[in-house]
């Protein structure tokens, strides 16, 4: 029973560890995303200094799975669940990457005005931060209903993506003098789409915590 209780207990800490990951990342996100907006180079060197805290934590979770998968050896349902928080994790470590990446194109941009429209990348970036802080909840509640509509919504987000690009691309075409701030644009429109597919591996994720099978939910 004391080994039990001890399991559930380190359980509780790396599932805490998984929300406080998912947050920063989400956060750092919409931060990246904002200093893009307003051109705030000081802020966006301070998500690359970030970066470094919400990495460190995503390998505190996985020493902490491998140490009890080795000492518990769980069986069943715990190791699934110890299995999926890592995969999890790992998701939204890549969503604190892609707030590094567009951070990152904002440094390259620099004080040079935004020379295209931002309402398109912006309804992006509010949709994959709402797809991503709905799974977040869904996932902590075992919710896979309301999974399955958040990894829909990603069909949402590629078209908007596919639409941009294409505006981009247009825009680029027509003003060569500022194809270098178009191609940073285009980046950062990449790694908002991608931020939104890591939405949609969370839900599948759970899926296969709940069902114990595989399922692909938007292809």
């Amino acid at each position: 029973m004391v080994v039990r209780e001890r399991f559930e207990q380190e359980l509780k800490e790396v599932q805490e560890q998984f929300i406080e990951i998912a947050n920063s990342s989400i956060n750092a996100l919409k931060i990246a995303f904002e200093a893009l907006l307003n051109q705030d180079l000081e802020t966006s060197l301070k998500i690359l200094e970030d970066d470094l805290i919400i990495n460190r934590l995503e390998e505190e979770i996985n020493d902490r799975v491998i140490l009890m998968i080795a000492k518990q050896q769980p069986v069943a349902t715990d190791l699934r669940r110890l299995m999926v928080l890592v995969k999890a994790a790992s998701d939204m470590e890549r969503v604190g990457d892609y707030a590094v990446n567009i951070a990152k194109e904002t440094i390259r941009i620099g004080k040079e005005p935004l020379v295209f429209p931002t309402t398109n990348l912006q309804t992006m970036c509010n949709k994959t931060v709402e797809m991503l802080e709905s799974i977040i909840k869904a996932f902590t509640e075992e919710d896979t209903v309301h999974a399955k509509e958040i990894a829909e919504l990603d069909d949402y987000v590629d078209d908007l993506y596919g639409a941009t690009i294409t505006l981009l691309m247009r825009a680029g075409a027509e003003n060569p003098a500022h194809i270098s701030q178009i191609t940073h644009l285009t980046f950062v429109c990449r790694f908002l789409e991608r931020s939104a597919d890591h939405a949609t591996n969370i839900a599948e994720h759970l899926f296969y915590l709940v069902k114990g099978k595989h399922y692909e939910l938007n292809n």
